[in-house]
């Protein structure tokens, strides 16, 4: 009667948990949903932690393509911080592919089938917001905890370590041989099941120390899987075809989970005072069913690759699609889709009303040009942030269909910066020989087939003397024109405009300094830079008027005779 009473207390116990964790799991999903709805339109307030984001590489560093935004471009661009402004996605595998997304800007020809794919897509989620609520509640069950991407873990599947259950079978028959031997010699059979027990047990630790660093890689994998069926529920017309692959990836996968629970199970040798628990441990150990299960789960993965990555393509892409249609919720308009011209259309580059992402209230410029751009102007004027706003929007219209201006057109370009650079300290290069370096990669990427080049150059050569820097920046910047390059560049050298203003067209920004402060509209204007006004600036952060006034004059002096003495 007590073991009866016992039995019937750990029973409603469970029940009772099971039932407290459904409930938990409603209330959640319910306040997630409210929460996603009253901030749909919103810009994402997420603050990143440093390691947070140490997994968005995974995807992209696995599916390497003709041309991708390369780490200089990336960071003369701040494209972490865009990627973290436009990032609305609920799973680390949707982080992952928005990421590659913005790394992998279409060249190809068959971007046009792709981007109408994108659009259809990207359309549907933001017009229906069930469907779109009801998406990111199944990718926020697959979750973005994880520290590292699923592909670090699947690359320690290469180290072809031996996961074989040969030995594990042997040591499951030799005790039960033993145990069939107690029967006939009881002393020795006892005493043969006593060794093997305690060599099983000292095996089994050796080897759960080994396949623990795979868990997580195995819980996300799961999580992907059995997400299927959820998507699967909740099919609709335009996502049928993905909804479709992932079925077909998933059945391929399906023994994966079949038994996962004895390997996956979070009380997994942590049972403390859990009886049923605390006995399945003891199976465990005795008969190594979860490494054996593990090494099944193993196996087929290295047989199924390609079908995972089918799965996480496609449920990166849904993700990141879902994340570009809350993103141009919160441009509020700001927004239009890009068009792409051809080489017989005669258009360069062509933008009405652009935007930057990063900039709370930003300025809209609007440009339309046929061939490169030499822009000039004072420092805090707008140079800079007009050719990362131009160049982000490149990226944008290529990566994610979308540009951040009323209108947007130009052809499919390959696009590289170079603009924010350092010494590079550990190659014991100086500012210039970063510099020329990489300039020269762009140069080398003009002599290669594929898409034309679009690059942004700010303050050409500005790591040497005055005379060499305008020489050689001339000289590079009429090869660029010359071998078809479409380059928008900054300087504040402004005989440049003489020596190139037949390959470049000439544009400016300005300010107006007074004797109390400086006042710029960061529009873009055409023509050269008429008005000087670094040395204004100094008696606007008062500086000695007498360093101001002595300034002044040997700058009008040199502009006369062309002489510093």
């Amino acid at each position: 009667m007590e073991s009866f009473t016992l039995l019937a207390a750990l029973v409603g116990f469970a029940v009772v948990a099971y039932l407290l964790g459904v409930r938990d799991n409603i209330v959640s999903e319910k306040k997630l949903t409210a929460w996603l709805k009253e901030n749909y339109g919103n810009a994402p307030m997420r603050k990143y932690k440093e390691y947070e984001l140490y997994h968005i590489r995974g995807y992209y560093e696995n599916h390497t393509e003709e041309f991708q935004i390369d780490d200089i471009t990336w960071n003369d661009l701040n494209m972490d911080g865009v990627f973290a402004r436009m990032n609305f996605c609920l799973s680390a595998t949707g982080e992952e592919y928005l990421y590659y997304m913005l790394r992998t800007p279409q060249t190809g020809d068959d971007c046009e089938s792709v981007f109408d794919d994108m659009e259809k897509k990207i359309s549907f989620f933001s017009e229906n917001g069930e469907a779109r609520l009801k998406y990111q509640l199944i990718f926020n069950k697959i979750g973005r905890k994880s520290r590292y991407s699923i592909y670090d873990y699947l690359k320690v599947l290469d180290n072809n370590i031996d996961f074989s259950n040969k030995r594990h079978y042997l040591m499951i028959v030799l005790i039960l041989l033993s145990i069939v031997l107690c029967f006939f010699k009881f002393g020795l059979g006892i005493i043969l099941l006593l060794a093997l027990t305690v060599g099983n047990i000292v095996m089994y630790f050796g080897q759960k120390n080994t396949i623990e660093p795979y868990l997580e890689t195995y819980r996300y994998v799961l999580k992907a899987i059995n997400s299927v069926a959820l998507f699967s529920k909740n099919n609709y017309p335009e996502l049928t075809d993905d909804i479709e692959k992932l079925k077909s990836a998933a059945d391929e996968l399906k023994g994966f989970g079949r038994g996962s629970y004895i390997l996956m199970s979070p009380t997994r040798m942590n049972s403390s005072a859990n009886l049923t628990d605390l006995f399945l441990d003891y199976i465990r150990m005795w008969t190594h069913v979860d490494i054996i299960k593990f090494n099944k789960m193993y196996k087929l993965i290295l047989e199924k690759r390609n079908e995972l990555d089918t799965i996480l393509t496609i449920l990166g892409r849904l993700d990141a699609l879902i994340s570009v249609a809350c993103f141009r919720a919160s441009l509020q308009g700001s927004v239009s889709v890009p068009e792409f011209s051809t080489d017989a259309d005669g258009i360069r580059y062509s933008a009405k009303e652009l935007i930057h992402p990063l900039i709370e209230t930003p300025v809209p410029n609007s440009i339309n040009t046929d061939k490169g751009l030499l822009i000039t102007g004072s420092n805090a004027s707008g140079k800079s942030t007009f050719l990362k706003t131009a160049a982000i929007n490149a990226i944008l219209s290529q990566s994610v269909h979308t540009a951040m201006a009323t209108s947007y057109k130009a052809p499919l370009y390959r696009i590289y910066s170079s603009m924010a650079l350092n010494d590079d300290i550990l190659e014991g290069d100086s500012y210039y020989i970063v510099e020329i370096k990489s300039m020269k990669r762009i140069i080398d990427a003009s002599k290669t087939t594929g898409a034309p080049v679009l690059c942004f150059v700010d303050e050409v050569l500005r790591g040497t003397n005055t005379v060499e820097r305008i020489a050689a920046s001339t000289e590079i910047l009429k090869s660029f024109a010359d071998s078809g390059v479409l380059c928008f560049a900054a300087t504040h050298d402004i005989e440049l405009t003489a020596l190139l203003n037949k390959e470049f067209n000439l544009y400016h920004f300005e300010g107006n300094v007074t004797d109390n402060d400086v006042h710029f509209d960061y529009m873009i204007k055409e023509g050269a830079a008429i008005n000087r006004n670094a040395i204004k600036l100094l008696g606007v952060l008062a500086y000695d008027s007498g360093i101001v006034d002595r300034a002044q004059k040997l700058a009008d002096k040199f502009t006369e005779t062309g002489v510093w003495a």
